[in-house]
């Protein structure tokens, strides 16, 4: 017989079989809302704008995160308002500059601009319920080029009175180097987004 070995906070696995959770995600329902965290993500006390709910950060790097941003909503369905409309309102989670910037065509940016952000892909999806939801896939670079960029996905939905915005946001390095699991997890965070 061998023994039964766990590591701290685990069950041993006296039976041989496996135990636990192994697909990668942890289900979490906040107040109106669910979403399928990755399973190697920690909360987050951080809310670096207002409105933030839920924040969770990779535990192997912090630029890998998500957020979930509940605001009050005078629209009865986020398809009150056109995809590019709503996606300017909430422009401010993408990131903002406070400083004022003047420069000649830095790392082949427009003169003055240190950072420009590219739309991937928009979806309009509806749920079980029939909830419609807006979605998008951003890359934003900024003229530092640290992590050449980041992924931005992004699902928004209207319920009972209130704007739920999903963001998922992952270094491009991550992104697209590290096997499947960055992306993986942020795929399917982003996937699993429903509102009550």
């Amino acid at each position: 017989a061998q023994p039964s070995l766990a590591a701290y906070g685990d069950a041993a696995n006296v039976f041989g079989s496996k135990t636990g959770n192994f697909s990668g995600a942890t289900d979490y329902e906040g107040d109106g809302y669910k979403v399928a965290l990755p399973a190697n993500w920690n909360p987050s006390k951080e809310r670096p704008f207002p409105g933030i709910d839920l924040r969770y950060v990779d535990s192997f790097d912090d630029v890998n995160n998500l957020e979930v941003i509940v605001q009050k909503s005078g629209k009865g369905s986020i398809t009150d308002q056109s995809p590019s409309d709503f996606l300017n309102s909430i422009g401010y989670i993408l990131g903002e500059t406070s400083a004022k910037v003047e420069s000649k065509s830095e790392g082949g940016f427009a003169a003055n601009k240190a950072a420009a952000a590219s739309v991937l892909s928009t979806n309009t999806r509806k749920d079980g319920n029939g909830k419609s939801y807006y979605e998008y896939e951003l890359l934003i670079r900024t003229a530092d080029g640290n992590e050449g960029g980041r992924h931005q996905l992004i699902s928004a939905a209207v319920s009972k009175g209130n704007l739920y915005v999903l963001r998922v946001q992952a270094g491009d390095k991550r992104w697209i180097g590290v096997g499947k699991g960055v992306r993986e997890g942020c795929i399917n965070a982003w996937n699993s987004f429903t509102v009550a």
